[in-house]
Protein backbone atom coordinates (compact mmCIF):
# COMPACT_ATOMS: atom_id res chain seq x y z
CA UNK A 1 0.00 0.00 0.00
CA UNK A 2 1.17 3.42 -1.04
CA UNK A 3 1.79 6.30 1.44
CA UNK A 4 -0.21 9.68 1.84
CA UNK A 5 0.59 11.81 -0.95
CA UNK A 6 3.09 14.70 1.02
CA UNK A 7 2.28 18.21 0.61
CA UNK A 8 5.41 20.71 1.14
CA UNK A 9 3.75 24.45 1.70
CA UNK A 10 5.98 27.22 1.53
CA UNK A 11 3.97 30.25 2.64
CA UNK A 12 5.41 33.25 5.07
CA UNK A 13 1.64 34.01 6.29
CA UNK A 14 1.23 31.72 9.04
CA UNK A 15 -2.78 32.03 9.59
CA UNK A 16 -2.87 31.08 5.37
CA UNK A 17 -0.17 28.25 5.62
CA UNK A 18 -1.71 26.46 8.95
CA UNK A 19 -5.61 26.99 7.33
CA UNK A 20 -4.04 24.87 3.87
CA UNK A 21 -2.41 22.30 6.69
CA UNK A 22 -5.51 21.97 7.99
CA UNK A 23 -7.46 21.75 5.12
CA UNK A 24 -5.23 19.25 2.85
CA UNK A 25 -4.73 17.12 6.24
CA UNK A 26 -8.22 16.50 6.45
CA UNK A 27 -8.29 15.36 3.13
CA UNK A 28 -5.68 12.27 3.54
CA UNK A 29 -2.37 13.84 2.87
CA UNK A 30 0.76 14.32 4.77
CA UNK A 31 1.61 18.05 4.94
CA UNK A 32 4.55 19.51 5.91
CA UNK A 33 4.83 23.64 5.86
CA UNK A 34 7.99 25.88 6.24
CA UNK A 35 7.86 29.68 6.77
CA UNK A 36 10.32 31.01 4.52
CA UNK A 37 12.18 29.88 1.07
CA UNK A 38 15.53 28.71 3.00
CA UNK A 39 13.37 26.39 5.21
CA UNK A 40 11.22 25.36 2.57
CA UNK A 41 14.55 24.23 0.53
CA UNK A 42 15.45 22.12 3.54
CA UNK A 43 12.31 20.22 4.51
CA UNK A 44 12.31 19.50 0.09
CA UNK A 45 15.08 17.87 0.83
CA UNK A 46 14.45 15.98 3.74
CA UNK A 47 10.92 14.64 3.61
CA UNK A 48 11.37 14.37 -0.50
CA UNK A 49 7.30 15.93 -0.99
CA UNK A 50 5.48 14.71 -4.38
CA UNK A 51 4.24 18.30 -4.81
CA UNK A 52 5.42 21.54 -3.20
CA UNK A 53 2.92 24.50 -2.70
CA UNK A 54 5.25 27.94 -3.06
CA UNK A 55 4.10 31.47 -2.23
CA UNK A 56 5.82 33.81 -4.86
CA UNK A 57 5.81 36.77 -2.57
CA UNK A 58 8.16 36.48 0.84
CA UNK A 59 10.78 38.11 2.58
CA UNK A 60 14.30 37.37 1.86
CA UNK A 61 14.29 35.17 -0.98
CA UNK A 62 11.04 34.98 -3.15
CA UNK A 63 9.11 32.21 -4.50
CA UNK A 64 10.65 32.61 -8.09
CA UNK A 65 14.48 32.04 -6.51
CA UNK A 66 13.26 29.08 -4.29
CA UNK A 67 11.94 27.47 -7.17
CA UNK A 68 15.20 27.84 -8.88
CA UNK A 69 17.20 26.71 -6.70
CA UNK A 70 14.58 23.72 -6.19
CA UNK A 71 14.76 22.90 -10.35
CA UNK A 72 18.63 23.55 -10.22
CA UNK A 73 19.14 20.97 -7.29
CA UNK A 74 19.27 17.29 -8.51
CA UNK A 75 17.32 16.14 -5.24
CA UNK A 76 14.07 18.18 -5.96
CA UNK A 77 14.02 19.13 -9.71
CA UNK A 78 11.63 16.58 -10.47
CA UNK A 79 9.17 17.76 -7.78
CA UNK A 80 6.10 19.71 -9.39
CA UNK A 81 6.32 23.15 -7.72
CA UNK A 82 2.69 25.31 -7.89
CA UNK A 83 3.62 28.75 -7.64
CA UNK A 84 0.71 30.36 -5.13
CA UNK A 85 -0.19 34.34 -5.82
CA UNK A 86 -2.27 36.59 -4.48
CA UNK A 87 -5.18 37.97 -6.19
CA UNK A 88 -4.28 41.76 -5.89
CA UNK A 89 -1.30 40.82 -8.02
CA UNK A 90 -0.54 40.70 -11.42
CA UNK A 91 1.24 37.88 -12.35
CA UNK A 92 3.87 38.20 -14.92
CA UNK A 93 2.92 35.74 -17.86
CA UNK A 94 6.50 35.61 -19.07
CA UNK A 95 8.25 35.26 -15.62
CA UNK A 96 6.14 32.74 -15.09
CA UNK A 97 6.85 30.25 -18.19
CA UNK A 98 10.72 31.16 -17.33
CA UNK A 99 10.41 30.31 -14.16
CA UNK A 100 10.15 26.28 -14.78
CA UNK A 101 6.86 25.99 -12.28
CA UNK A 102 4.24 23.01 -13.36
CA UNK A 103 1.15 25.06 -12.76
CA UNK A 104 0.05 28.59 -10.69
CA UNK A 105 -2.72 28.95 -8.27
CA UNK A 106 -4.82 32.14 -7.35
CA UNK A 107 -5.73 32.76 -3.65
CA UNK A 108 -7.63 31.98 -2.34
CA UNK A 109 -8.39 28.76 -3.55
CA UNK A 110 -11.20 26.31 -3.02
CA UNK A 111 -10.01 22.54 -1.77
CA UNK A 112 -10.68 21.15 -5.05
CA UNK A 113 -9.42 23.43 -7.13
CA UNK A 114 -5.81 21.87 -5.53
CA UNK A 115 -6.99 18.63 -5.51
CA UNK A 116 -7.14 18.60 -8.76
CA UNK A 117 -4.03 19.88 -10.06
CA UNK A 118 -2.34 17.84 -7.52
CA UNK A 119 -3.88 14.90 -9.20
CA UNK A 120 -2.94 15.90 -12.57
CA UNK A 121 0.91 16.84 -11.62
CA UNK A 122 1.45 14.19 -9.40
CA UNK A 123 1.93 10.60 -10.36
CA UNK A 124 0.50 7.67 -9.78
CA UNK A 125 2.26 5.89 -6.29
Amino acid sequence: MAGKTKILIIEDEEMLSTMYKVKFENEGYEVFTAPNGAEGLELAKKHAPQIILLDIIMPKIDGFAVLKKLKDDVLTKAIPVILMWSSFMQLDDQLFKDSMADASLEKPFDTETIRELVEKLVPKL
